[in-house]
């Protein structure tokens, strides 16, 4: 099975990473030489993920659904999205889609699995407001 690393992280502000892009590459990559997960190409974005249109991942998806690639392989599901309008699932569940590999978590094509990836997805939107919230307190400080 073929994959494609997805790196993203929200902003240019470095220091409001959690893991930068090239620190997500570096983990990703080791994981799939462990996983003998077959990489055959790797995309990076720096935008937010809160609204759909990103770029490159739309161009990813796009090269998903031509066949180049039935797996993706992020740092997070965050990585992927932290929108309602989230097609993962949807091509997890037409096959455009057949796999999902995360470092840090599991995941398995399966509908409890999409569930339990659903209730991440919904997670990563719902934290998302609170991480601004809290950053915005932080700066404003003494």
């Amino acid at each position: 099975m073929k994959f494609f690393i997805y790196a993203r992280k929200s902003t240019e502000d470095e220091a409001r990473q959690v893991l930068s892009i090239q620190s997500q590459l570096d983990e990703l990559r080791e994981y799939a030489r462990k996983e003998s997960v077959q990489v055959v190409r790797e995309y990076t974005e720096a935008m937010t993920a809160k609204e759909p249109g990103r770029p490159v991942f739309n161009e990813m998806m796009e090269a998903v659904e031509r066949g180049e690639a039935t797996g993706l392989l992020a740092w997070h599901p965050d990585r992927l999205s932290r929108n309602s309008v989230c097609r993962l699932v949807h091509d997890l569940d037409t096959g455009k889609l057949r796999d999902l590999k995360f470092p840090s978590t599991w995941f398995e094509n399966t509908p409890q699995g999409k569930f339990v990836l659903s209730m991440a997805l919904g997670m990563a939107k719902y934290c998302r407001p609170l991480i601004a919230n809290h950053t915005s307190r932080l700066q404003a400080s003494p």
